[in-house]
């Protein structure tokens, strides 16, 4: 089975767009995705990226019009300038790397996180808010809590930051396929036909 890299920070509203259809792609293609929290600002200072309140207004302008293009197109609504916006990702990071070592499917799990900065208005910084999250989606909220907490879950976040950055990822939503680096939920069509060809090749 051919296997995607799936590299993505928990405050990543361009991946809460890419989610279905990077899951859909790798049902039509017969491909495994290797889910991957990173440390994006940790990224940002290794590779020269620019944290978002640090670019300029005309940057930011066109984030919050290219956002609304997308929204648009996929039928799915983000606020661009949520209430509780990009705080720190490391908890429910870990809360997704725990569950997926567990054996708990993450693909709804990431997205309920995502979802609930993006779309309801919380702080997915917040303990109770990510508790709130695993209680809704019926998931064991203390065990995946505590289990977030284990140095080994930290070293696996640090460990998929470092990779990242090794495999030359700069940006979230990153998709690695046999090396290759797909930056953005945009270039989903790309890494399909990178599949594709692939299988042909098998």
């Amino acid at each position: 089975m051919k296997t995607i890299d799936y590299y993505f920070w928990m405050n990543s509203d361009w991946a809460y767009l890419g989610a279905d259809r990077l899951e859909a792609l790798a049902v039509r293609q017969q491909a495994a995705i290797r889910y991957l929290p990173v440390d994006l600002p940790d990224v940002y200072s290794r590779t020269g990226g620019v944290l978002l309140g640090q670019r300029s207004p005309e940057r930011q302008a066109y984030r919050v019009a290219e956002l609304a293009r997308w929204c648009t197109k996929l039928g799915i609504h983000v606020n661009p300038q949520p209430a509780h916006m990009c705080p720190d990702a490391g908890l429910a990071s870990r809360i997704v790397i725990a569950a997926d070592r567990a054996g708990t499917p993450v693909l709804a799990l990431y997205k309920a996180i995502l979802k609930a900065e993006w779309v309801d208005e919380q702080d997915i910084s917040d303990p109770a808010v990510l508790r709130g999250v695993l209680e809704r989606l019926g998931l064991p909220a203390d065990r995946l809590l505590a289990a977030a907490e284990d140095p080994v879950v930290d070293a696996a976040y640090r460990r998929n930051t470092d990779d990242a950055v090794k495999a030359g990822v700069f940006g979230s939503p990153s998709y690695v396929f046999r090396g290759e680096v797909f930056w953005g939920q945009d270039r989903l069509d790309m890494l399909e036909e990178a599949i594709a060809a692939a299988r042909e090749e098998a």
